[in-house]
């Protein structure tokens, strides 16, 4: 006999049942928009690229932070004394950094390799043997910049990290913890192998430093002052046999920057004065000057809007929405998640009350009223929610945006999609929980 739940009992819906047939396709569309930002958007330069494109087609007063930063704003029925809505945004993922000073040539093997420095929270063997393409800016000598994106066209070369074959892998991989296993300093890319001809000490460098300078005038020291990136070669694609979800890299957290970019360009006439913030720096701490932590930004930006104004007041009164992504339950791993709790692929936006690790350390925590209002918010737009939360209590945890913004005294919640294989270079992400999550930024601006 099967036994009913409690008319009074808390369950969480599929997005799939709530959504109408007409929502599901418009979800639908709505991730082929996705999947061509995520595509053209891998690094943060190129994300605030296309956010800056995005708003002048829409005709949205955008604010640019140097090259890496942006806000897009909408003027509110409301004055600015009376708070803002904001929504954050971060739009730099994990990836392999260059080293200033990369290029070297390893004899014994042959290859010329460039070295890299790992930038955020990765596992360092899921970025071995994938195709990579390099992206970035290259400023020379002369001053001049140099913008770089190879690796994407299927005529382009991509480059790779090696890995040692499983035949011989026994007692430097196999025996070891993970964390040993892959060590950060081997995680090399290989960008050549031919030799030039002649008595040069270094053959193949001296080979891939000519080819460098006839196809793009670069000189060894020119990668001192560059930021190139190596990130996955790989395009977003539909997965599943459904085609119900999306594997791409850069999900966490260009989905939330993409619903909030279309969330700030459709609205209008919202109630208060709307912000889609989107910053740099989140997967390393939010250090750095195009950072959440980089006050001075939306001081500025609340100065232009009204220069009259006690910006400090504002604050006291604005609310936010920190728009980043949740883990979702992983198959294989449950253990790992407090089910309660925890989010799932297909059942909507994710909202988590709080962020931290061993007793909510270093987190955000929202007040039981905010979310009330965010709760009402999403069930009177009937907008899929649910819990969300990081992990069991002591197995782990993470931080976001949320906590620099609740320090200057305004209302802060995270609201995000689920993520699977987070961090990863392949991460995967469902359709209805992107189009939530773009509704729901959409009713919290309009308000």
């Amino acid at each position: 006999m099967t036994e009913k739940k409690s008319k009074y009992a808390y369950t969480k819906k599929s997005a799939w049942d709530t959504f109408t047939d007409s929502q599901i396709k418009k979800a639908f569309d709505f991730s082929e928009e996705y999947k061509f930002f995520l595509n053209n958007a891998k690094t943060e330069r190129e994300a605030v690229q296309k956010i800056k494109e995005f708003a002048k087609k829409h005709k949205k007063r955008v604010f640019l932070n140097k090259q890496s930063g942006a806000a897009i704003i909408a003027p509110g029925k409301k004055p600015i004394s009376e708070g803002v809505h904001i929504v954050i945004s971060h739009v730099d993922s994990p990836r392999l950094d260059l080293k200033q000073v990369p290029l070297f040539e390893d004899s014994d093997s042959n290859l010329a390799l460039f070295e890299t420095h790992y930038y955020g929270g990765i596992k360092k063997f899921q970025w071995l043997t994938i195709p990579l393409a390099l992206h970035g800016v290259v400023v020379k000598k002369d001053g001049t910049k140099l913008t770089f994106a190879l690796g994407e066209d299927e005529n382009d070369p991509v480059f790779s990290v090696p890995d040692i074959l499983p035949h011989l892998s026994h007692e430097v991989q196999d025996t070891k913890k993970m964390d040993d296993a892959i060590k950060g300093e081997s995680l090399d890319i290989v960008v050549g192998s031919r030799p030039v001809k002649g008595d040069a000490k270094e053959k193949i460098k001296t080979a891939i430093l000519d080819k460098l300078h006839e196809d793009y005038g670069i000189i060894e020291e020119d990668f001192i002052s560059a930021e190139l990136e190596a990130v996955p070669a790989f395009k977003a694609r539909d997965m599943g046999f459904d085609k119900s979800l999306i594997g791409a890299y850069g999900q966490d957290d260009k989905s939330c920057a993409f619903a909030a970019l279309n969330a700030i360009t459709d609205l209008k006439d919202p109630g208060h004065a709307a912000i889609s913030l989107f910053v740099d720096k989140e997967e390393i701490g939010s250090e750095g000057a195009t950072s959440a932590q980089a006050v001075t930004f939306l001081r500025s930006i609340i100065k232009e809007l009204d220069p009259k104004v006690d910006v400090d007041g504002v604050m006291l009164k604005s609310k936010v929405l920190s728009a980043d992504v949740d883990a979702a339950v992983t198959p294989n791993y449950t253990e790992v998640f407090e089910l309660k709790n925890a989010s799932s692929l297909g059942k909507g936006v994710s909202m988590s009350k709080y962020t931290g690790h061993g007793g909510k350390y270093s987190a955000n925590d929202a007040s039981a009223e905010y979310v009330a209002e965010i709760r009402t918010m999403l069930n009177k737009g009937k907008i899929p929610w649910q819990t969300g939360e990081l992990g069991k209590v002591d197995k782990g945890g993470g931080g976001t945006v949320a906590k620099y913004f609740s320090r200057l005294g305004m209302e802060v919640i995270d609201l995000g999609p689920p993520v699977l294989c987070m961090h990863s270079p392949f991460e995967v992400t469902s359709k209805v929980d992107i189009y939530s999550s773009y509704l729901a930024y959409r009713a919290f601006l309009k308000s």
